[in-house]
């Protein structure tokens, strides 16, 4: 699956593909020629009309089947709102966009930046090159509505209410909600002190602040509940849905992930003490890697006891993807000089395979060398376009860190062999975060 940025773009396969938002968006897509126009209303699928021909909206979800297109069609664009158009974007977490082929093959995933006064984005585009088809990652605000982004794209456009002070996309009769307050930039409101007194203690340790994050307090709330309904602290719910889980599903694509999982706790002043008053849990409090947070608690309805989940974590991005990566190979690097090796090269072929399969055991919710439909480690180093006569992997999940997952296979005697192979000359890195047991790690080798 692929990780996208704004203006990513990727080639799409043949067959139904099936976009999902989830959360509190409206999804609507206009399909266009390519002079960037639609031939008509019939074009334009949104809420009050969920069908065209190739395209039906079903709630969250938009399947498009590009073959059934009408005829010209060249370009489908996959726009977002909110689905109460009272609530400004910037109020809300930004949508992530799932891109699936059939079978529930993922594909793509894409969360743009945070949006600010736009009252739409152009979430992505689905465009024609030849006989190709090709999605391109947009994230690009928009400041009129969607009755003005359609009047753009050609779509005559009725307002609800016509007259010159009517709030511009309150095309469900509803009016934005003003000017929005002073929240930090995560777009939580800190009402109740925890962000200074975590931040109060990082100082102290000498870490740089965190923010809140909107997502991670929506994906906290979400596991505290589930806490509290069984009575019960716990890394995942009675259905197996992990804490990890609920960060990704809540649009937060992270590089890192700490938690704290506490019951007892009357006020934050309190949680915060006591996530300080132990050398693990202090170090996830303060560890320097994380840039944002989210903290909920939910009362257990019976014993009224409070339970808590903060999440601490940095944003996936392309460049931490790649830090990672790299101090991951100088961290292997270094235990094969220890050991009077040569290091190992990074082979960019490798290195595609070895993301592709920590980001299938995320997707597919599996943990093996062997995948769902049977492929081993050199099956898909060739199908990466590999050449080495010789493939080796490791693989791991749950570690938080380059230097814990290394660290791992070093204890571990079949991987250490991996490792310090003194036939394998080629290495390539990938890691996925969101799975069951949170980031799942793949070190493939060659030589």
């Amino acid at each position: 699956m692929s990780e996208l940025v704004p203006g990513g773009n990727m080639p799409l396969p043949g067959g139904i593909l099936t976009l999902r938002v989830p959360g509190p968006f409206d999804v609507s897509a206009l399909i266009t020629d390519d002079s960037g126009k639609v031939r008509g209303d019939g074009d334009f699928v949104f809420y009050n009309q969920p069908t065209a021909p190739g395209a039906r909206l079903q709630g969250e979800h938009l399947t498009i089947d590009l073959l059934g297109l009408r005829a010209g069609a060249s370009r489908v664009t996959v726009v977002v709102s909110p689905a109460d158009p009272a609530t400004p974007l910037g109020h809300l977490p930004p949508p992530t966009l799932h891109v699936t082929a059939p079978g529930d093959r993922p594909l793509a995933r894409f969360t743009p930046p945070r949006p600010q006064r736009e009252t739409l984005l152009l979430l992505a585009e689905l465009y024609r090159r030849g006989t190709t088809w090709k999605l391109r990652a947009l994230g690009q605000g928009y400041a009129d509505g969607l009755a003005g982004i359609a009047r753009d794209f050609g779509v005559e456009v009725t307002e609800d209410d016509p007259t010159p002070t009517a709030a511009p996309g309150a095309i469900r009769g509803a009016t934005p909600g003003g000017t929005p307050g002073a929240i930090p930039s995560g777009g939580v409101p800190d009402t109740d002190g925890f962000l200074g007194l975590v931040n109060s203690a990082r100082a102290a340790a000498g870490s740089p602040p965190v923010s809140l994050d909107a997502r991670l307090a929506a994906a906290a709330r979400a596991h505290a509940s589930a806490m509290a309904a069984r009575g019960l602290l716990g890394s995942e719910s009675p259905d197996g849905f992990s804490v990890y889980q609920r960060v990704t599903s809540a649009g937060y694509p992270y590089l890192t992930v700490g938690e704290h999982l506490v019951s007892g706790p009357r006020t934050p002043a309190e949680f915060v003490e006591y996530c300080l008053s132990a050398e693990q849990s202090r170090r996830t409090l303060c560890d320097p890697v994380f840039s944002q947070a989210g903290l909920a608690y939910v009362a257990d309805g019976r014993s009224g006891d409070l339970y808590w989940t903060a999440l601490w974590a940095r944003p996936l991005s392309s460049a931490g993807l790649a830090r990672t990566a790299t101090e991951v190979v100088a961290l292997t690097n270094a235990e094969r000089t220890t050991a009077g090796l040569r290091p190992l090269s990074v082979d960019p072929l490798l290195t595609t395979a070895a993301q592709a399969h920590s980001a299938d055991m995320v997707a597919r919710a599996f943990y093996s060398h062997t995948s769902p439909e049977g492929s081993q480690p050199w099956d898909r180093a060739a199908a990466a376009g590999c050449t080495h006569g010789s493939i080796g992997e490791n693989i791991a999940c749950g570690q938080r860190s380059p230097a814990e997952v290394v660290r791992g296979w070093m204890n571990s005697p079949g991987h250490r062999a991996n490792i310090l192979k003194p036939d394998f000359t080629h290495i390539g890195i990938g890691l996925a975060g969101g799975g069951k047991a949170g980031t799942y790690w793949t070190q493939l080798f060659g030589g």
